[in-house]
């Protein structure tokens, strides 16, 4: 593997976008750390806002502590997942939107930027709510141009989040948002670290449930890798033809078809759907406004329910939006393939959808299952298992991963071997 990175940088122009993603998410770390204008930073330190648990405590996790901080990243990637989300959704109900999005370069362009437009619509709303959240706290002093201000430097901080995802996207190594999030929670993981062993050496936390912990932890990223490289493969027959005096085709070949064609995203939109709930209701005080807030905590049976739900309902619309099992039928009928005991055409398609439905639903259980172990470990053991929970593992595990894959096609373009994969002189896999 080492080899493997010192090739990578050999190469100039895959040394120049690994450095790009470097030096974007050293922007994105700084800004997290800048406190938003007007913010009484000893107050927030003495109310510790973010770092607690329940909802704010995730989205300070995604954020990589700029929530607790109150940066000007404070909203990190949340508005731009918020927007693509409604994106997403509208380009299946209105067919004027479908359209727009089949139009080709032109059309998607233009999707984009009615999610840009999305984007600062959420940042705009969001941004309201925390700093009125604040203000009531005693955190954020002063009138309404203060409090202008702090909307001001917030919903500008989250249009440079959304840039710096797009640009590395463009310009750098795998999904700019994926990888901001990521970097956001590796960056929580040293300081989870040394505080699990202050409270071993202090006597606070019982070792035996700590080691416990870090074996559930062991299966979980186990899981997460089986995940995210299970495949289904489909066998294709292609027949001969004759092209002037040659004959081509006969080969029998297969179509993967991944458990987890969605990878992260059912996660990430899930978690981001159900942060709505809980934040309002934060914000106000009362007794149904408690009792919703507990309601949405993410150890409560109804939040648990609800993101089980919404991970299966994610994974069967993202995988329908990048999956189409038509096309594939046709592409395969065109070159003379087809899958053996299928006749081509709509059967082909029919049995297709069939596979991946079955395939989809095992997928998305399995990926509700490892994104509730946190929760009842949380329960159980009476630790946080947040910061190494199935979330943050599932997410690290699938950006890691598809990020390497990138990594390796561009090194494989270039006849060198893969990261993962090293040849030894024998021809044997090291």
């Amino acid at each position: 593997m080492i080899d493997g990175f010192r090739d990578a940088f050999r190469l100039p122009d895959l040394k120049r976008r690994i450095l790009f993603v470097i030096g974007a998410l050293f922007i994105f770390r700084l800004g997290a750390h800048i406190p938003t204008p007007g913010i009484d930073v000893e107050a927030l330190r003495s109310m510790n806002t973010g770092a607690g648990q329940g909802i704010l405590g995730f989205l300070d996790m995604l954020t990589g502590g700029a929530l607790s901080n109150f940066g000007v990243f404070a909203l990190g990637v949340g508005p731009y997942i918020n927007s693509s989300i409604v994106m997403q959704l509208l380009v299946v109900i209105f067919p004027t939107l479908e359209k727009l999005q089949k139009e080709g370069e032109e059309g998607r362009k233009k999707i984009t930027q009615y999610t840009r437009m999305g984007t600062i619509f959420f940042a705009v709303v969001q941004a309201i709510g925390l700093s009125a959240w604040l203000r009531t706290l005693g955190i954020l002093p002063g009138g309404l141009f203060e409090m202008s201000v702090a909307v001001l430097a917030i919903v500008t901080g989250a249009i440079v989040v959304m840039w710096l995802g797009e640009v590395m996207s463009d310009h750098g190594i795998g999904n700019g948002t994926s990888m901001i999030i990521y970097a956001g929670i590796v960056s929580r993981f040293p300081a989870t670290i040394t505080n699990t062993v202050s409270s071993i050496i202090g006597g606070t936390a019982n070792i035996l449930v700590v080691l416990v912990t870090l074996v559930i932890i062991v299966a979980v990223v186990a899981g997460c890798v089986c995940l995210q490289e299970g495949q289904r493969r489909l066998p294709v027959q292609y027949a001969k033809r004759m092209v002037g005096n040659k004959v081509y085709g006969g080969q029998s070949t297969f179509i993967p078809l991944k458990v987890n064609t969605a990878g992260v995203i059912p996660i990430i939109f899930a978690s981001s759907v159900l942060l709505f709930p809980g934040m309002l209701a934060g914000f106000f005080d009362g007794s149904a406004s408690a009792a919703i807030a507990r309601m949405f905590s993410r150890t409560h049976p109804v939040y648990m329910i609800l993101e089980v739900a919404l991970i299966i309902f994610f994974c069967y619309f993202y995988t329908a939006v990048v999956f189409n099992p038509g096309e594939l039928s046709n592409n395969m009928k065109k070159y003379g393939g087809f899958i053996l005991g299928i006749r081509p055409g709509k059967p082909t398609t029919e049995y297709i959808e069939r596979v991946m439905n079955r395939i989809t639903l095992g997928g998305a259980l399995a990926l509700a299952t490892i994104t509730l172990i946190p929760n009842f470990i949380s329960m159980v053991m009476r630790v946080d298992a947040l910061a190494f929970g199935g979330t943050a593992v599932i997410i690290v595990v699938g950006v890691a991963l598809d990020t390497i894959h990138q990594v390796e096609g561009q090194m494989l373009m270039r006849h060198y071997d893969g990261i993962l994969k090293r040849r030894g002189k024998g021809g044997g896999l090291l």
